[in-house]
């Protein structure tokens, strides 16, 4: 192998290259190995997660994977062990062609949080591609009156490698005619010729055959062959020449067909025909140079033919021929060699890859979203883009390597304010004028859990007539959660307490999911008048928020107790007083002794009475039977009974023909609908003796009648006080109750169905009360007369369902 003085020039500039090629690398920063090309599959490349500084453990949780941008197959990597191995078999010719740098860009990513590193594999190219020529056979022909040193262009081989892999050195086989001719060319590349030596005698040896061998300096060497066939031809001795062997020239991409490259002239000293020269292309131009150009036989003008594209080819190098027409004609030859520059015709293209979605609301600053690269297909500034984004917040770009950007968050986030993001990337290149693309990135907000359910007040006032169905709904509560999906998803139980001996939930209970609350027994407003409890709203974010609301039910008195009969005072021993019956309308017995010379208008006993209702369902009034209404013989009768008190007294003066024994029947009845009764039976008997009382004087036998008549006064002051009071009441509770109703949510409601009715409370109030609030507030009047045990209660005209 012989190496020239130009060969070894250029070893030291690619090795040149290569030196500051690798020192640009150490600086910037990434992860870089090599890789010879046809690497047996396994083959080891690097211990990647090592380099990186990624432990072994983490690569399969962070879902480490490895992408390229071209054949993603060429390299993997093993979880286990974290080596860059060879998993199919690379090309450096197919991957990258003629380019003295090939390489394999990989971008590794791994997640949570997500990490990009940008990795570079250099392909090594080993000599694996032997020299070609481009035909089997050349065929030269010379004509004899050739002088020597006379040179004849042939077509070189070419190898598919690069670097010395690439250099060729030619051989001609040995004879006495030829010799080779190597030159090098301004595009670097090698031109050989064969040079005539001695002249040639068509009629001594009309053919010479010779084998031209092409050698790399490859290691180890591979060498190609061509037959050269050069046939001697006769007569015309002087070939058109041109006045240079190579012309260079330069022009724009996408330049009109028809557009003239290059007018060539060459010269023939012979005259007449011998000296009329005709161009065309070597029959050893390619296919993309006839594609795209034509030539004028007679003038020698190259012109354009088809679209030139920079992108896809910048350098035609066209073989002329320039032949005269003489017997055997001459042929001159020359190089074009056509450059096509770089206008700005292509726009930038986005490419969006590793989409981190949705991003959570509770994002850290700086957590990268999404990866963005970006390509121009132009060179120089032409190719050079920038990025922008619009709108600015709360996201910005991160350029991280040459056309690669993060797109990072840069504000804090708050799905209940923006659920979505609609960005726009721009990328911009850097010609005149500037060409630019856009993509749109849609980024959702993922919920978090911020917000605890709200009820659209803290209390609600719930009305619930006693004696309800068991299990019937009484109200639905319902809280709004401004979270989404399974954070906005709120489950609703009770803020279990004791209610006195018994638990909470044996009263209520409610819904989980539609927030309805139930009242699981009939309830009884003797036992209880109102049931404060609270309902908790708790959504299914983790960790999970919740708010409580209070709710007040009053349990609405139904006339559900009849009168109960109270024993009277205990007086003297005999007669006994006595009682029988019960609640519910049982009969009682009063015995009481009475002077036969008791005036009219004189008290001589007492009907006392109770019920457990409340309101106009414990409202009493008391009545004579008809049958006792009335004296034997048709007469007046001689007693009466006060209609609200209950007191019975005489009519008129007692005399000699009033039976000694008298039996009054006394009914008691409530106020409610319908009204509830109960009677009493009064035994009278009437005694002869002690002393008559003045005139201006009431005897009552049994309890004091001064201290009954004064109780009595006492008790008509209360109840004119009372029902002024409560009237006065009447309309601030119904403003208030309307209000609460106005503002109460839907499904709100008490057990009882069919239309709304106003139920409203005694304007009178109760003389009576539960057995429990006569156990607290139980006393008397004067001296044996009961005092009413609770006076008049507020106003509660209530619209109930």
């Amino acid at each position: 192998m012989v190496i020239t003085p130009e060969g070894r020039l250029g070893s030291r500039c690619l090795l040149l290259s290569l030196l500051l090629l690798a020192a640009w690398e150490a600086g910037s920063g990434h992860t870089h190995y090599s890789v010879p090309e046809e690497a047996k599959h396994g083959t080891f490349v690097g211990r990647i997660a090592q380099d990186l500084g990624l432990e072994l453990g983490e690569l399969v949780p962070r879902l480490f994977r490895v992408t390229s941008k071209s054949r993603g197959d060429l390299l993997e990597v093993n979880l286990q062990n974290g080596i860059l191995f060879v998993n199919s078999r690379i090309d450096r010719e197919e991957l990258c062609g003629r380019s003295l740098e090939c390489s394999i860009h990989l971008e590794v990513i791994v997640e949570r949080p997500l990490q990009v590193f940008h990795v570079e594999v250099e392909v090594k190219d080993i000599n694996d591609n032997p020299p070609v020529f481009p035909v089997k056979e050349q065929r030269v022909l010379i004509y004899e009156s050739r002088l020597p040193d006379s040179l004849f262009p042939l077509e070189g081989a070419s190898d598919a490698d690069v670097g010395s892999n690439s250099i060729l050195t030619y051989k001609l086989s040995s004879n006495e005619y030829f010799a080779l001719d190597v030159k090098k060319n301004s595009d670097d590349s090698t031109q050989i010729g064969l040079l005539l030596r001695k002249s040639l005698d068509r009629e001594e040896t009309p053919e010479h055959n010779l084998f031209l061998m092409a050698t790399d300096q490859g290691k180890p060497e591979l060498t190609g062959t061509v037959q050269l066939l050069v046939t001697v031809l006769d007569v015309n001795d002087n070939a058109p020449s041109f006045g240079q062997s190579e012309y260079e020239v330069k022009i724009f991409e996408n330049s009109d067909d028809g557009t003239i490259v290059i007018r060539l002239n060459a010269s023939d000293r012979d005259e007449g025909s011998n000296g009329e020269i005709s161009y065309s292309f070597n029959s050893l131009v390619p296919p993309i140079v006839t594609n795209k150009f034509r030539i004028d036989s007679n003038t020698g003008e190259i012109v354009i033919q088809g679209n030139l594209d920079f992108e896809k080819e910048n350098l035609y190098k066209i073989r002329i021929d320039a032949t005269d027409k003489g017997h055997p004609p001459m042929a001159g030859h020359c190089t074009v060699l056509v450059k096509v520059l770089d206008k700005n015709d292509n726009v930038p293209q986005i490419a969006l890859t590793s989409l981190s979605l949705p991003v959570r609301e509770d994002a850290q600053f700086g957590t990268v979203i999404a990866l963005i690269s970006v390509s121009d297909l132009d060179s120089g500034a032409n190719g050079q883009v920038t990025c922008s984004l619009t709108p600015h917040v709360p996201f910005k770009l991160l350029s991280t390597f040459k056309n690669y950007y993060s797109l990072v968050l840069d504000g804090t986030l708050d799905r209940e304010s923006v659920a979505s993001y609609e960005l726009v990337v721009t990328a911009r290149d850097g010609g005149s004028p500037s060409l630019w693309a856009t993509a749109s990135v849609s980024v959702e907000v993922g919920d978090v859990n911020d917000n605890a359910p709200v009820f659209a007040q803290p209390e609600y006032t719930v009305f619930v007539k006693e004696n309800n169905a068991p299990g019937c709904h009484i109200f639905t509560v319902s809280a709004r959660d401004a979270d989404a999906q399974e954070n906005a998803r709120v489950a609703y139980s009770l803020v279990e307490r004791r209610v006195g001996e018994r638990a909470l939930s044996s009263y209520v209970s409610v819904h989980a999911e539609s927030g309805q609350v139930f009242a699981l027994q009939p309830l009884d407003r003797e036992e209880l008048e109102l049931l404060q409890f609270r309902v908790s709203a708790r959504d299914a974010g983790a960790p999970p928020l919740g708010s409580n609301v209070t709710l007040q039910v009053f349990v609405l008195d139904e006339n559900d107790n009849a009168p109960a009969l109270l024993p009277p005072p205990p007086p003297s021993p005999w007669p006994p007083h006595g009682w029988a019956g019960g609640a519910g309308g049982g009969a009682g017995v009063v015995r009481q002794r009475v002077a036969r010379w008791v005036g009219a208008g004189q008290v001589v006993a007492k009907v006392r009475a109770v019920d457990a209702d409340s309101g106009y369902n414990a409202w009493l009034s008391y009545e004579l039977q008809e049958e006792a209404a009335a004296a034997p013989g048709g007469a007046r009768s001689a007693f009466r009974v006060g209609l609200y008190t209950g007191e019975i007294s005489t009519t008129r003066a007692l005399d000699e023909a009033d039976a000694a024994r008298q039996r009054l029947l006394v009914l008691v009845k409530d106020h409610g609908e319908p009204a509830l009764t109960a009677t009493a039976t009064v035994l009278l008997w009437l005694e002869d003796g002690g002393a008559a009382p003045k005139a201006s004087s009431r005897l009552v036998v049994g309890p004091a009648a001064a201290a009954a008549e004064a109780a009595l006064v006492d008790v008509h002051v209360y109840l004119v006080v009372a029902i002024c009071a409560v009237s006065s009441l009447l309309v601030l509770t119904l403003l208030v109750y309307t209000a609460l109703r106005c503002s109460a949510p839907r499904g709100e409601g008490a057990c009882v169905p069919g239309p709304a009715r106003l139920v409203c409370s005694s304007a009178v109030g109760s003389w009576s009360s539960s057995p429990r609030r006569r156990r607290r507030s139980g006393c008397a009047l004067g001296r044996g007369r009961p005092r009413p045990t609770s006076w008049p209660s507020a106003p509660a005209c209530l619209r109930v369902q």
